[in-house]
């Protein structure tokens, strides 16, 4: 067994079972992607420990725990089209496409775009395409989606994103609470927002998402 191998089997036995990831799906999808493609050189070595990893300014590999719970939670459907906001370097993409029928990747950042995409290629994920666009405005003209996924903490899920989602679609988040993270299963139909807290999540924040400043007089 390589060391890569080696530290993503400790990494599932260690982190995900022990903390009742038994979704034998979602185990297997981490077990088949290389985490340590996904970030920087220099942190090619702990990119299995349980923290959160800076792959860029504002951009984190999720926790590992936190992450597979959220993909535990979704109920990814061999059918699903599923939108990865935020994406990063593409390793939550990777996942997702070992799991849905196909995935929009979404990135703002072009130096992001095109390195997600060639990692993508690298892990044979062919049914992930990465666009650039604005993360808070979603992709509607690929949607509507079965699953939305948002990597991150966010204040508040823009109507236009929530606009997206399929009739039985929901978005997975982490949603931030006076300041608690909150993952959250969100469905809107008819207009209507229904929201499941989850667990707490402690992870970093998307600053896209942060809400307005109201002002007072």
């Amino acid at each position: 067994m390589t060391n890569s191998a080696q530290a993503r089997s400790s990494m599932i036995e260690g982190q995900l079972r022990p903390n009742n990831i038994t979704d034998e799906r979602v185990i297997e999808a981490i077990a088949s992607v290389n985490r340590e493609k996904f970030v920087p050189k220099a942190y090619a070595g702990v990119a299995y420990v349980d923290e959160d990893i800076r792959v860029a300014e504002g951009r984190y590999l999720m926790e590992p725990m936190v992450f597979a719970r959220l993909l535990s939670e979704a109920h990814v459907k061999p059918t699903d089209l599923a939108l990865d906001i935020a994406c990063g370097t593409g390793y939550s993409s990777a996942i997702l496409g070992r799991l849905a029928e196909a995935v929009v990747a979404l990135e703002e950042d072009e130096d992001l775009v095109n390195s997600a995409t060639a990692v993508l290629a690298e892990e044979a994920c062919d049914n992930v395409a990465v666009v650039k666009g604005d993360v808070t405005a979603g992709l509607a003209k690929q949607g509507p989606y079965d699953l939305i996924f948002i990597n991150g903490m966010v204040d508040e899920i823009p109507e236009a994103i929530l606009d997206q989602l399929s009739e039985e679609g929901r978005v997975v988040c982490v949603l931030n609470d006076r300041g608690v993270g909150k993952a959250c299963l969100v469905t809107y139909k008819d207009k209507v927002r229904g929201v499941r807290i989850l667990f707490d999540a402690a992870i970093p924040p998307l600053a896209a998402f942060a809400k307005k400043a109201e002002f007072s007089f």
